[in-house]
């Protein structure tokens, strides 16, 4: 009986977080608005549904998807406060989510032992979607990567990064030659050198997808999904690759590209003048880090309250400066325990890969979790003013539908890893 209560535990937390922050909205608008109460109990029913499927149905990992429902909550709750119908949305967008994180689950169980062999599935999508976007792409932020479809925006390479994980890791967890009887040291020989071989091939056409990539997204201007993408790569590397010198060589190859768009791009020498001094052109091109650094220091440590703040003076709040607004209101503290939050989703992600019995799986669940990681601390330490500001969005909580959607797909995909037989890390007992 402990042990149940234990289990759920989290569970009351979430619904006390739900109901706590959609009543002091309340509280704040002077008004018992039956939006912000519909919100909230919709978001505690939801979250309990789906956790009692995974529960009962024994479908892995049983913290997985309340640390997604949390953070959730925290993006809806702030979306509610600054803008009611971005709220609303963002509830849809959750709803919409959870859909796709048991769909994608379902179909990663039934379809994953043929994933390894789709490389070229995923490559050749990866290009099509760079190429529509290329073509019918509009401009957003001096970004051509959004595509318009009947009123809707898309991000295509939201998508893109699910399928370059997906590629990396069918790639180089295929660098292995069947196993063969060796009745001599010769053959023995001979297939060890077929084996390396084999490894170093299978080490350059990852080179060659990751430089294709990041290359075509440099071309849409995209310089933060690009650095999430090589990021995502040399992880890779660093775990699968044999050869200290061809990791070298990519970090000097990053190195390089970082000192080419420092010294040759315009938009890029700006994001660093910017970063290094914003305060030289307070009210221009630093405007947006100055009032993000304002919040963080007006909310201190406790925060000035849910519905206290003034996140309307941050541009872009809804998106790319959520994490400020969650600290002007909810306090360091509060941004501390969302960054734990994070912390706590990419470690459930590394321990699912190392409970995996299955390479490809394992592979799969380290290109994830270092892409929730290093998406994380990209956002949040260009808010902070710790590294130049990227248009990257923090997942689960800034405002995006294609963000949102892909993250559920990438957690719904370590959720079915979780479940496989021999790989579950904690089930729900």
């Amino acid at each position: 009986m402990n042990k149940k209560l234990q289990s759920i535990r989290p569970l009351f937390l979430l619904i006390a977080v739900n109901l706590l922050g959609m009543f002091l909205i309340m509280l704040h608008e002077g008004n018992a608005d039956k939006t912000m109460a519909m919100l909230s109990i919709g978001m505690c029913v939801l979250s309990i549904a789906a956790y009692i499927i995974i529960s009962v149905c024994r479908l892995g990992d049983g913290y997985l998807f309340i640390i997604i429902s949390m953070l959730s909550s925290v993006g809806i709750i702030m979306q509610s406060r600054i803008n009611p119908e971005n709220g609303i949305r963002q509830m849809k967008l959750y709803l919409l989510g959870v859909g796709f994180f048991f769909v994608t689950m379902l179909l990663y169980r039934v379809f994953h032992k043929h994933l390894r062999r789709l490389t070229l599935l995923y490559f050749g999508l990866s290009m099509l979607l760079f190429a529509v976007t290329a073509v019918f792409g509009t401009v957003k932020n001096g970004s051509k990567n959004w595509i318009v479809l009947g009123g809707v925006s898309v991000q295509p390479s939201e998508f893109i990064r699910i399928l370059f994980v997906l590629s990396l890791a069918a790639i180089l967890t295929n660098a292995r030659l069947p196993e063969k009887m060796k009745k001599s040291k010769k053959e023995k020989k001979k297939a060890d050198t077929d084996e390396k071989n084999l490894k170093r091939m299978r080490l350059t056409l990852a080179a060659g997808i990751a430089y294709i990539n990041a290359f075509c997204l440099l071309l849409q201007r995209e310089w933060g999904i690009a650095l999430l993408f090589f990021a995502i790569y040399l992880a890779f590397l660093y775990i699968y690759g044999e050869s200290r010198l061809f990791f070298l060589a990519n970090v000097l190859m990053t190195i390089a590209a970082a000192f080419v768009g420092v010294n040759f791009m315009s938009h890029i020498q700006v994001r660093v003048a910017t970063w290094l001094d914003p305060f030289a052109d307070i009210t221009g091109k630093g405007y947006q880090i100055t009032q993000s650094l304002f919040a963080i220091g007006t909310g201190g440590f406790a925060g000035s309250g849910i519905g206290s703040g003034s996140p309307y003076f941050i541009p872009v709040v809804s998106s790319d400066f959520i994490f400020s607004a969650i600290c002007e209101e909810m306090g360091v503290l509060g941004g501390t325990a969302v960054i734990m939050l994070y912390f706590l989703l990419v470690y459930r992600g590394f321990k699912i890969a190392l409970s995996s019995t299955n390479d490809f799986n394992k592979a799969v669940s380290v290109g994830l979790s270092v892409m929730l990681g290093i998406q994380t601390f990209i956002i949040v330490g260009g808010v902070i003013k710790l590294i130049p500001l990227t248009g990257i969005t923090l997942p689960f909580i800034s405002y995006g539908g294609s963000s949102m959607i892909t993250t559920f797909i990438a957690l719904g995909i370590l959720q079915a890893i979780s479940s496989m037989k021999g790989e579950v890390t904690d089930e729900i007992e």
